[in-house]
């Protein structure tokens, strides 16, 4: 079986199962210290706070993508920051602390530019990946010899 077939229920557990568990147990525990009420309160100032967040950033990453295409540049560095603003955004509209805290973090122009490299990163080994081939399947191409290509030189 290969990693990446064994990486997806993982990973489909750790979103449905543990981070709901981990909301969960951070809600109560700051309802526990605050109150209820003052709990509901600050999800949903959480959830305001958020949203203007993302609506300001978002304009910012569509602003930065335009210019970019208007430049004729490769807007690399815009469509990975309007990534995650959609993503942050995304965990910013689901209600609880730590899935704000996560949002935030992936808005935020201070703390954007790591997970962008860790984006970049990842999407540039997928892509290579996809373009090379596996790895264990180029290895037995090559013992084959089926990446020899026989011809002649000809001189002009």
């Amino acid at each position: 079986m290969s990693t990446r077939r064994r990486v997806w229920p993982l990973l489909l557990v750790v979103v449905f199962v543990v981070a709901p568990l981990v909301e969960l147990y951070v809600l109560i525990q700051v309802g526990q210290v605050i109150g209820a009420w003052w709990t509901i309160l600050l999800l949903v100032v959480a959830s305001v706070v958020g949203a203007v967040v993302v609506k300001r950033e978002g304009r910012r990453a569509w602003q930065a993508l335009q210019d970019a295409l208007r430049a004729y540049r490769p807007p690399t560095r815009e469509l990975a920051d309007g990534a995650l603003v959609l993503v942050g955004g995304a965990l910013l509209l689901a209600p609880g602390f730590a899935t704000d805290a996560i949002g935030l973090l992936l808005i935020l122009p201070l703390t954007r530019p790591l997970f962008r490299r860790l984006l970049t990163a990842y999407v540039g080994s997928r892509v290579t990946t996809a373009v090379v081939g596996h790895p264990a399947r180029a290895r037995n191409d090559h013992r084959r010899g089926d990446d020899v290509v026989r011809g002649e030189v000809v001189d002009d």
